[in-house]
């Protein structure tokens, strides 16, 4: 009996003990911090060994395997343990691929993925189809493999799950776009998470189909020296020979991925329910996909006209004296705030920061001058945001350490017509859990205003 180890304790690390239990593993659980009771409850349920707070080496470096979490780092000394004797180590998406036959839609790209993935999910559940909702959002991929019969997933796909992913083959993969974002996790060389984020390629075959967004210089180069057996699929705001997907006259067109054209599907932009020119990428990336799995266009079109969005991405909050609130708390990297920016038409009052990632703010830079009157840098170091707007920007600045006092000064200097936008560019660690407690706790101060 094959040994897997399995180190993280959250819904991936409790879905994929599940999964190799049912598949035959000796399995064992490690979890350098304490498990949430309901994934204790549920390890101890089913009889799976687990530890919490600390891995112990002589439990661990015995493994056949091992599963480890996206979020841990290559640098803990665990992992370079492991590395050193040569244990194979893999993600949760790589462990359960093999054991389900279900065809995979997969998503990754810098900016836009859980838009774009529930979208897509939205469309092909609007379908009937059965369908999985799987990787950063929706339920444990290797739970769902264990416990459901599922003929689709549509996977969002993290560089760091990437990072841990050899043999796993998607049907449809998805490139939105690559911007510098996580360097700090890879050497602070762009070109590393690059080609973290072209993993999502490996093994594809000519049956396989690649969408990608046809204007990302760093996308166009790569494609050019990379040797691409997947169909091709481009989309972006104007049509060429090769766009299968743009905008025409103020309407969106889908090619037929058949050929001939008869099923191209037509959709005036304003009947889109998702404002702003991502959301018109996200839409054509979506709408693509659902082509792909033989879709009916008029479900495609009444799904894009009816989905709501996705929390803490670009998310009204409230109305508050004539002024609009926002959470974008999702926003954990400039690109992400530009796009925030860019679909917002009032004077902004901008909420930043968090743990920076080796941000370049410069990308956001004009449009903070076109538009924002006020900036609020909310963290614990706001050093860097600080010296980089004192030198770039003219506009009022408050710095802040809470959620609390980051509402009350944007209620103080924010004017009727304007919106409060909290797009952070940052990473949440420094003062709340994740990017949905910031989010989480940023709409209940609001309401309460």
């Amino acid at each position: 009996m094959k040994r897997l180890v399995i180190l993280g304790g959250g819904e991936s690390g409790v879905g994929t003990a599940i999964l190799a239990k049912k598949q035959g593993y000796e399995v064992f659980l490690s979890d350098n911090a304490a498990l949430k009771p309901e994934y204790k409850a549920e390890l101890e349920k089913r009889g799976l060994a687990y530890e919490e707070n600390q891995h112990t080496e002589a439990l661990i470096l015995n493994a056949d395997e091992v599963v480890k979490s996206p979020g841990m780092s290559e640098k803990a000394p665990i992992i370079k343990a492991l590395r050193a004797q040569g244990t194979p180590i893999v993600s949760e998406i790589e462990f359960a691929s093999r054991y389900t036959n279900a065809k995979k839609i997969c998503i990754t790209g810098s900016n836009g993925k859980t838009t774009t993935t529930m979208l897509t999910y939205f469309i092909l559940k609007n379908e009937g189809l059965n369908v999985g909702l799987a990787g950063n959002v929706g339920k444990s991929f290797a739970w769902q493999v264990a416990e459901c019969d599922f003929d689709y997933y549509v996977i969002e796909l993290s560089s760091f799950q990437l990072d841990g992913m050899y043999d796993f083959k998607a049907n449809v993969s998805v490139i939105l776009n690559i911007t510098p974002d996580h360097l700090d996790r890879y050497d602070y060389k762009f070109q590393n998470y690059i080609n973290s984020k072209f993993r999502i390629l490996q093994n594809q075959t000519p049956e396989d189909a690649f969408i990608f967004w046809n204007d990302d210089p760093v996308l166009k180069a790569e494609i050019e020296k990379r040797n691409i057996k997947a169909q091709l699929l481009p989309f972006a705001l104007g049509k060429t020979e090769r766009t299968k997907a743009y905008v025409e006259e103020q309407n969106l067109t889908i090619e037929s991925t058949e050929a001939t054209h008869d099923n191209d599907m037509v959709m005036a932009l304003e009947e889109l329910s998702l404002r702003g020119t991502h959301n018109v990428y996200n839409s054509m990336v979506a709408g693509l996909a659902a082509q792909l799995v033989h879709i009916r266009k008029e479900t495609i079109r009444k799904s894009l006209a009816e989905f709501q969005g996705v929390e803490h991405r670009l998310e009204y909050v409230a109305t508050v004296r004539g002024v609009r609130y926002i959470n974008d708390s999702k926003a954990t990297n400039v690109n992400s705030c530009w796009y925030a920016l860019e679909s917002i038409k009032t004077p902004i009052v901008l909420i930043l920061g968090g743990t920076d990632k080796g941000n370049d703010y410069s990308e956001i830079e004009m449009l903070v001058r076109e538009k924002v009157h006020t900036l609020i840098f909310m963290g614990l170091d706001n050093k860097k945001l600080r010296e980089f707007w004192a030198d770039h920007c003219t506009c009022p600045m408050y710095e802040v350490t809470s959620i609390e006092d980051c509402v009350a000064k944007a209620y103080e200097v924010a004017k009727m017509g304007d919106t409060v936008l909290l797009s952070p560019c940052c990473a949440s660690f420094d003062l709340f859990k994740n990017y949905e407690d910031r989010g989480d706790k940023f709409k209940a101060c609001v309401r309460n205003l």
